[in-house]
């Protein structure tokens, strides 16, 4: 479903990398994400999907534990 979204969708190289420092890079890189959020990782979330939104799912280090996409 990404695809439908205008500009990159999805960030595989920022696995490992810190959350915070992830969203802004996320932003920067796509100008249409309004909201790039830092989750602990199986957080409950909303299962809409939205071009402006990316979750960025972490683990108890503050890591990102998997691709952020948008949706």
């Amino acid at each position: 479903m990404s695809s439908e979204c205008p500009g990159k969708n999805v960030w595989p190289e920022l696995v490992g990398e810190n959350g915070k420092e992830a969203a802004e890079i996320i932003k920067k890189e796509n100008p249409n994400v309004i909201e790039a959020t830092v989750l602990p990782d199986g957080t409950a979330v909303i299962e809409n999907f939205r071009c402006d939104r990316v979750w960025v799912w972490v683990d108890c280090n503050g890591l990102v534990v998997r691709p952020p996409m948008t949706g």
